[in-house]
């Protein structure tokens, strides 16, 4: 839920585009394939001591982070492969001079070849945002500056707040209009409020920043510096207002429904109805303000502020937002400080990856339907659907063997798991583009209309039923995802391949990280925060207090274990922010685990391959899916401001809770991944 444009709680730290393979082969071979590479085992290492280093070592060792990324891992190799079938379907679309017009041929291939013309790029520089500049010199009253706002917000700009259609929270039927703090360009708000050494160098860092983008459009040195210095006091006004990472986690402090008037009364020097009217929204009568006292501040200061500052904030967010999308200067600039001095990646992307990724996040369906074409089979889209069904089934007998729930929330429980929506693989209905001019003028402009055509998709369904049919991710992404509003669970195409779902492997394999995958989205639906959502999405509470009581019990005992864990130097991995995310892990290894035996059928397990048995390859292969290297810089961002905990800890974190593991590696007391019992978490 702290994401707050699209509400839902995802698998990994970083929504990636990742490939599904060609998956041509047998599905149901009879000969199966260890899905473990052996030679990854770090075999100095005791399993019952640190099992993610016994798996994971000798892969870490060998495969160091490239200078281009700020990390590495599993998620990182499938990608390399997605990338390179992606990039394939690209240059043969860019290359096609006879695609049909208005074609997603046509889109893909023109949008993939004026990001690749660094020529033209360079020669143009900042020139195809002439306009948008216009619409901030042109603004000499706040009722100027509100219409700017919403202007920019239905381009892809963000500047004071954010704002977006969705569904109501808790009438999960309806769509509402929805306002929530925002306007800030470093990743969260303790970076302008903290003062420690660390925190402080990147304050200096950005403003510096700030000053050179400033340059770039033609500012003069000593003007420029003064102009950084008004970015960072506005921002840091806005950031001392803002609800911290741990308090965007709870979706009641966030559920403030007002009408018109009332957000008028909140703020009266915002004029609410003109941004509404730039935004195209007509008769807005309730809307949910995320956080009030966000509003109040932001308030004050459209008074405080001076009309010149705002207009340098406004030219600010603009630069910021179309910076990637420019020439070379602006490029370079914008990658040394959110690239090299915030996650510390030493190179920049080459150009063809850059161009790929904003071609899918601006055409994702239009790729995204090619891609399938070429490289998803239906059969492994059937293969999930049967592991889904079984974890569901698991999950009804853990439900119901819980003795801290009530019968009255068991049966909720149970009837929430009941309506689980199931989306594998892609959309059963592809976005229509038609309305969507791509053309080869300009790379920037390309990527102003294709925000603005989601933006007017999202504002249209105002007013009309909810589409439950909608995806919030591409088909090629190695990820999946959990929408609480929706009660859904959704996997693209992208994340069913090795190592993630191979099916050349036994099934121990792919329940140990598919099954998982599969359990921990299940488990966000009965997580602190998903919990709080009933069977049809609504935010409404269906737990006896005694039973949130011995929940919140359980849950504590988690927060414990990864407040426990030290991260990088001194700095710890933050149990609260984490905990969703924590119980999720633990709830879905553990569900899969028994959807595993259940699928045995009464059977035996099989035989030992390369040394290991069923039980132990199912955890093995759970470790090996959170393999991976990062650069410190990357790592401390990831502590502070992301609700995942770091691979390391999530390999080993939920096994220390679970017994079956123990009698799987024949963990016992004085070893270091052992847990005394009373301190063991048990929840799903």
């Amino acid at each position: 839920m702290n994401n707050n444009i699209l509400k839902f709680s995802a698998l990994a730290a970083v929504i990636t585009i990742a490939s599904c393979g060609d998956a041509k082969k047998d599905e149901h071979a009879s000969v199966k394939s260890a899905g473990i590479d052996t030679k990854n085992i770090d075999s100095t290492v005791k399993p019952t001591d640190d099992f993610y280093q016994f798996v994971n070592g000798n892969w870490m060792k060998n495969n160091p982070i490239p200078e281009t990324e700020s990390r590495w891992g599993s998620f990182s190799e499938l990608e390399v492969q997605n990338k390179n079938k992606l990039r394939t379907i690209l240059e043969e679309a860019s290359a096609n001079k006879s695609a049909k017009a208005g074609s997603n041929e046509q889109k893909i291939g023109d949008f993939y070849a004026v990001a690749m013309d660094s020529v033209k790029l360079n020669k143009d520089g900042v020139a195809p945002l002439k306009d948008e500049f216009a619409v901030i010199e042109n603004i000499k009253t706040t009722d100027d500056l509100m219409k700017a706002v919403g202007h920019f917000h239905t381009i892809g700009v963000g500047p004071m707040f954010g704002g977006y259609i969705g569904q109501d929270p808790k009438v999960s039927t309806a769509y509402i209009t929805q306002l929530f703090q925002g306007g800030i360009s470093l990743p969260d708000r303790d970076y302008y409020l903290n003062k420690d050494e660390r925190t402080l160098g990147i304050q200096k860092a950005y403003v510096d920043h700030v000053a050179k983008m400033f340059e770039l459009l033609g500012d003069k040195k000593d003007v420029a510096e003064k102009e950084a210095k008004v970015i960072f006091n506005i921002e840091s006004t806005l950031a001392k207002a803002s609800m911290t990472k741990v308090e965007l986690r709870d979706p009641e402090k966030q559920y403030n429904k007002k009408t018109n008037k009332e957000l008028s009364e909140l703020s009266p020097n915002l004029n609410w109805n003109l941004y509404f009217t730039e935004l195209g929204l007509k008769n807005v009568e309730n809307v949910v303000v995320g956080q009030p006292e966000f509003f109040k501040t932001l308030n004050s200061s459209l008074k405080s502020v001076s009309m010149n500052d705002w207009k340098t904030y406004m030219r600010w967010n603009l630069i910021d937002a179309m910076a990637s999308k420019l020439s070379d200067d602006f490029v370079n600039e914008h990658f040394n400080f959110y690239g090299k001095t915030l996650v510390g990646i030493p190179a920049l992307k080459p150009r063809w990856k850059r161009a790929l990724e904003a071609t899918d996040a601006s055409l994702g369906d239009a790729l995204g339907q090619i891609f399938v074409q070429k490289h998803f089979t239906e059969e492994s889209k059937k293969r999930v659907g049967e592991m889904v069904e079984n974890l569901i089934a698991a999950y009804r007998v853990r439900i119901d063997s819980r003795d801290w729930m009530s019968p009255e929330t068991k049966k909720a429980a149970n009837g929430k798991l009941d309506k689980v929506m199931k989306k594998i693989g892609y959309p059963d209905k592809w976005k229509d583009y038609s309305s969507l001019e791509i053309n080869r003028e300009s790379y920037v402009q390309n990527y102003i209309r294709a925000n603005k055509y989601e933006f007017n998709d999202m504002a249209s369904k105002l007013g009309k039923p909810v589409d439950r049919t909608e995806w919030g991710m591409t088909p090629p992404t190695i990820n999946a995802y959990y929408n609480p509003s929706m009660n859904e669970i959704v996997f693209p195409a992208g994340i069913m391949q090795p190592i993630f779902f191979n099916p050349d492997a036994d099934d121990a394999v792919n329940y140990g990280i598919m099954g998982a995958v599969i359990g921990h989205e299940l488990t966000h639906g009965f997580d602190d925060e998903g919990s709080q959502f009933d069977a049809d999405g609504n935010l409404k509470n269906w737990w006896t207090e005694q039973d949130k009581a011995n929940f919140k019990k359980k849950t504590d005992m988690i927060v414990k274990q990864f407040n426990d864990y030290i991260a990088i130097d001194s700095m710890h991995v933050n149990g609260e922010l984490t905990l969703g995310e924590n119980i999720a892990d633990l709830g879905g290894l553990t569900i899969s685990y028994y959807a595993f035996k259940k699928s045995l059928e009464g059977k035996p397990a099989p035989e030992k391959i390369d040394g290991f048995t069923a039980e132990q390859r199912f955890f093995i292969s759970w470790a090996q899916g959170w393999r991976g290297n990062m650069r410190p810089e990357f790592l401390r961002n990831l502590v502070q401001t992301n609700p995942h905990s770091p691979g390391n800890f999530r390999g080993n974190g939920p096994l220390t809770n679970m017994q079956e593991f123990y009698d799987a590696f024949g963990v016992k007391e004085g070893d270091k991944m052992y847990r005394p019992q009373v301190e063991r978490a048990e929840i799903w």
